[in-house]
């Protein structure tokens, strides 16, 4: 059984940042939550609780005795404006893509467009987005959606940043028709693009994908969606654990990825199991 693991997998440099900020606070501080999960994957998510890192998801809870860092998906413009009227300490992961997000849809409302946000619409990162629009603003979250946009005179164009590329350029052109005049800032990152890209070309090559990260994170389930279409055999798991040696068989090549989010520790987790099930079969093979 051959194993192939897609170039780009696993910890984005926004995600690495932010884990990074919060382990150093952590060593230096009590008292330190993250204003809801600083990245969206459960299993990094605990271990930063045993280190007494906490996430609140109400910011009602915050206290003055707080450090509160805000997640790499940033927070809306009004709770940061609540943060800072608590008076706590906050130390910002939010990541610098996410931040050209929020500072490409203000600047769009500014200049008179209305905005539109390409995205999942109860993602934070979504409703930190929409939240530094002064004006107008649709959400959508696929270019069906788009096609039922009204028509206006200037449309603005935006995207989550671990939106899927090939969509937004569906959403792009479908918006081109409900407008005079259509500006488009592209703020899907680069990392989520290439970590799509390597994904597709390990997928049209194996018997079954395995796609490594949190049910929780957005950019994970759109990494198994695209790998879904090129290999039927695909499956979303968290850990190695939900994995068995009967879903191997008759499986000559299998290929791994890893949402942006997912740390490397779960990612060898797998390729080590997998390792184990390879050298059995051989085992097995030559008795």
């Amino acid at each position: 059984m051959k194993i192939l693991v897609a170039e780009h997998a696993g910890f984005c440099f926004g995600v690495e940042r932010a884990v990074g900020i919060v382990e150093d606070t952590a060593n230096k501080k009590s008292n330190v939550i993250t204003l809801g999960p600083i990245i969206h994957n459960p299993q990094l998510v605990n271990k930063l609780k045993e280190k007494g890192v906490l996430p609140l998801e109400n910011i009602d809870e915050v206290k003055d005795v707080h450090t509160v860092i805000i997640r790499s998906h940033g927070i809306t413009k009004d709770n940061y404006e609540l943060l800072k009227n608590k008076g706590v300490e906050i130390i910002d992961a939010t990541c610098p893509f996410v931040i050209k997000a929020h500072n490409s849809a203000m600047k769009l409302s500014k200049e008179g467009y209305s905005v539109i946000v390409f995205g999942d619409k109860n993602h934070p990162e979504v409703k930190g987005i929409v939240s530094y629009v002064e004006g107008e603003y649709f959400l959508v979250s696929n270019s069906e959606e788009a096609k039922n946009l009204p028509f206006r005179k200037k449309y603005g164009l935006v995207a989550q940043t671990t939106q899927n590329s090939q969509s937004f350029e569906e959403v792009v052109s479908v918006v081109q028709d409900k407008c005079d005049e259509l500006k488009v800032i592209n703020t899907i990152c680069n990392a989520t693009t290439h970590r799509q890209e390597a994904a597709k070309e390990v997928a049209k090559q194996v018997d079954m994908m395995i796609v490594i990260g949190g049910k929780n994170s957005g950019n994970t389930r759109r990494l198994f969606e695209i790998c879904s279409e090129l290999c039927k055999n695909t499956v979303h798991i968290e850990t190695k654990d939900e994995l068995s040696e009967k879903m191997f068989e008759n499986i000559e090549k299998v290929g791994i990825t890893a949402g942006a989010s997912t740390p490397d520790y779960l990612i060898k987790d797998v390729i080590n199991y997998l390792e184990e099930v390879k050298n059995e079969r051989e085992r097995k093979e030559n008795r």
